[in-house]
């Protein structure tokens, strides 16, 4: 009886361990599974991938589509182009202002230029230091000079008061609202008012260009647009800070050295 109960017990083991799962056949020390290092680096921490900006909101678009209308605006009313043309405007102006005459506006174009500096000597922290922003203004300057006496040479557009054929654009209306945009790009985050005052001032200019019989509509408004968009092409090239030590001489050192009787000087470079 007891070898009978004995081979059943045994029979019954061997029968439980044919049906027992797989898992439970586990080593005493498993081997980890291997890591997947081939998309280790396509989203670290789980940060989603930036969502690239359409064309339309780039900074260029931006820094463009204004000064871009005006300028177009400027060229299609040339003469009597245009559902109120030049020739319309300067019959408006002469009907209220038959003789008016002042010099005031070739002062008036520097003027801007007076509010950036009074400003800054106020103590009023500026955007850029005043060696950037004079290269600034130096580059806007280039930009300016070039494209407004480019374009004077080529339409040959002749003045009101038929004086000579380098009316459009307006050089006057376009150096006043380039010395604005800077006094705003500048000052911007302090107050807009500063920026508000020169291009008041720059208005001013543009009106008393008409006024003056020298200029038509067309000149003073492309006039502006070319100011404006010069003062923004230098902003958006002016990547490199003047002043900034360059990523090449980061880590560099130099020190006095002495050996054997020899003087000279050590020069020491870690890369970034």
């Amino acid at each position: 009886m007891r070898s009978f109960l004995l081979a059943h017990t045994t029979a019954l083991l061997l029968l439980l361990g044919s049906f027992a799962p797989a898992y439970a056949q586990v080593p005493a020390n498993p081997t980890p599974a291997a890591t997947d290092t081939l998309r280790k680096f396509e989203n670290p921490n789980g940060v989603s991938s930036p969502v690239a900006k359409p064309w339309y909101r780039g900074k260029l678009v931006k820094a463009t589509i204004i000064p871009a209308l005006m300028i177009g605006y400027g060229i299609s009313t040339i003469n009597g182009n245009g559902i109120y043309s030049s020739y319309d405007a300067r019959r408006d102006i002469q009907k209220q202002f038959p003789n008016f005459h002042t010099r005031v506006d070739d002062a008036l174009i520097f003027a801007p230029y007076l509010e950036l500096g009074a400003v800054a000597l106020a103590g009023v922290e500026s955007r850029n230091d005043r060696i950037n922003t004079l290269l600034i203004i130096g580059k806007a300057e280039a930009f300016m000079l070039v494209s407004v006496f480019a374009l004077k040479s080529v339409t040959n557009v002749t003045r009101p008061d038929g004086s000579d054929n380098q009316s459009f654009p307006s050089g006057h209306t376009a150096q006043a609202f380039l010395a604005a945009s800077i006094v705003h790009a500048e000052f911007r985050d302090k107050s807009q008012w500063y920026g508000v005052g020169a291009y008041g001032i720059a208005t001013s200019v543009a009106a008393l260009r008409m006024l003056n019989n020298k200029h038509w509509q067309s000149d003073v408004v492309a006039g502006a647009g070319f100011g404006i968009l010069s003062a923004h092409l230098a902003y958006l090239s002016h990547r490199n800070r003047w002043g900034r030590k360059p990523r090449l001489l980061e880590g560099t050192s130099f020190s006095p050295m002495y050996y054997q009787g020899a003087t000279g000087l050590t020069f020491t470079w870690r890369p970034q």
